[in-house]
């Protein structure tokens, strides 16, 4: 295996334990301006090549008895914190996350892979009896999961450490190998990732770095030798993937355009400062980002005023400056789409109430209301720092307004009244509810995914590595 997969911020691909050049050099541009670094995109060649080492890198890993996986993966978590900042630094740089998010965004990779150290031993099938008629007498049934095979994992820019680790440690602890397709956004945190696993003694072609276009990209999803997709990305993109990917079991975890219910019996200052925090984290740029708010009449003015104050006070700027909270989009044209549609919704009748201002890649934090739910910044994705606001009087018409959307991926209620929350509970078609906090709350352990057109299948590490494994029963008779 090759030692040196980077040289003066040069990062090599990593296919089948080897760190790689190619032809091609992918310029990693930093959203704040300036070079984050520079990778290699991967051809035709290359992605042959990661296809043969994941086949090869399978044999090996579905062979480890758990307590290997399970070492495996507790010592990339050991290299993972002994470069701690360095990954965080390279979070900042790629995308643009504010420095103290990175951090914690490191923290739950950490946990993440420490959390699929204990599942990888823990992969349990059961016993059942069969004989249910007479034919069947003393037979009995032994039901045990096995690793599905090789993986490709093709992942955002937003969370580009833990959305791939919600990839490869379960994929790992299950007994797959995978080929990690990051953004070429955001490619240079994956390659230290793979780095770390590398380091940690992973079998050779147990992960493969590949940052490539995406005509070949979709070479991979049509490949019958990869025998999972695992996506995490924009919803059309998504199911158009699912429509190419034959007989593959797929994962796809899809857009969102999160709802938070603010109820009259509400804690207003607590309630208040959860949805600023889940509106504007990371710029918005989070699909469980709180981006609708519907908030009783009889509590309205008076959220809203503690509301926007929060929002006034969030510091805009540097995201290597520890004090900012907010920090530039991923690019300018993505800054300039969220600009777009705040524009179109007040021509249309909205009325901004904070923010609606654009520098560069910058957006300010905005508030609007009065917006009519059919502009494009109420019923598709927005991705940016944006919440919309509006008043509700019924609780089953707020509950109506969080379920009119084509997405169904998280949904936050704020509420002391129990049959409140269980009725939300049975109607709000989500695939998560999340109760007195902003529904941007997220812990690495639970099953985490959406309905609708946000996707299906459940992330969350011993999820993910249900999804990745294939019962099999063995069925005994004594006789």
């Amino acid at each position: 295996m090759s030692v040196s997969p980077t040289t003066e911020h040069e990062h090599k691909i990593l296919i089948g334990g080897d760190w790689k050049t190619t032809d091609e050099k992918l310029q990693v541009r930093s959203p704040q301006g300036g070079l984050a670094g520079t990778t290699f995109l991967a051809d035709s060649e290359e992605i042959e090549e990661a296809v043969q080492a994941a086949e090869r890198g399978y044999e090996v890993m579905k062979s480890l008895p758990s307590y290997k996986r399970s070492d495996l993966l507790r010592s990339i978590v050991e290299k993972i914190k002994v470069r701690k900042e360095e990954f965080a630094k390279t979070i900042t740089m790629e995308c643009g996350k504010p420095i103290k998010d990175s951090r914690a965004e490191v923290d739950r990779a950490i946990m993440t892979f420490t959390i699929a150290s204990e599942e990888a031993k823990r992969l349990q099938g059961e016993m059942i009896p069969l004989d249910l008629n007479q034919v069947s007498e003393g037979r009995i049934g032994v039901v045990r999961r096995f690793p599905i095979g090789p993986v490709l994992g093709i992942t955002p820019f937003n969370f580009p450490l833990n959305l791939v680790a919600h990839k490869v440690a379960p994929a790992l602890a299950a007994g797959n190998s995978i080929i990690v397709k990051p953004s070429t956004k955001t490619p240079l945190t994956s390659l230290l990732l793979g780095e770390a696993a590398q380091q940690s003694g992973a079998p050779s072609g147990a992960i493969n770095v590949v940052p490539c276009s995406n005509e070949l990209t979709q070479t991979m999803v049509v490949d019958d030798r990869l025998k999972a997709l695992t996506f995490t990305g924009g919803t059309e993109v998504g199911w158009s993937l699912k429509a190419k990917s034959g007989k593959k079991r797929v994962l796809l975890e899809l857009g969102g355009n999160a709802a938070a219910i603010i109820d009259k019996d509400t804690d207003i200052e607590f309630a208040a400062s959860k949805c600023a925090s889940g509106a504007f984290y990371y710029a918005g740029q989070s699909c469980i980002s709180v981006q609708r708010m519907y908030i009783h009449r009889s509590i309205y003015d008076q959220f809203l005023d503690r509301f926007i104050s929060m929002v006034k006070h969030k510091q805009v700027g540097d995201p290597m400056d520890e004090a900012t909270d907010i920090g530039p989009m991923i690019d300018e044209d993505a800054a300039k789409r969220i600009e777009q549609w705040v524009n179109e919704a007040v021509s249309g009748g909205g009325k901004i109430l904070t923010g609606g201002h654009r520098d560069g890649a910058m957006y300010e934090p905005t508030v609007l209301s009065n917006v009519d739910p059919d502009m494009k910044i109420s019923c598709l994705e927005a991705f940016g720092p944006v919440v919309l606001v509006e008043p509700f009087d019924d609780f089953q018409e707020a509950i109506d307004k969080v379920n009119d959307s084509r997405y169904g991926l998280q949904a936050g209620l704020f509420s002391n009244n129990l049959e409140h929350v269980f009725r939300a509970f049975n109607e709000i078609e989500v695939g998560q509810l999340i109760v007195n906090d902003a529904p941007t709350y997220r812990i690495d352990h639970m099953p985490y995914g959406g309905v609708k057109d946000s996707g299906f299948g459940r992330e969350g590490v011993r999820y993910t590595m249900e999804e990745l494994t294939e019962i099999r029963l063995l069925a005994i008779n004594p006789r």
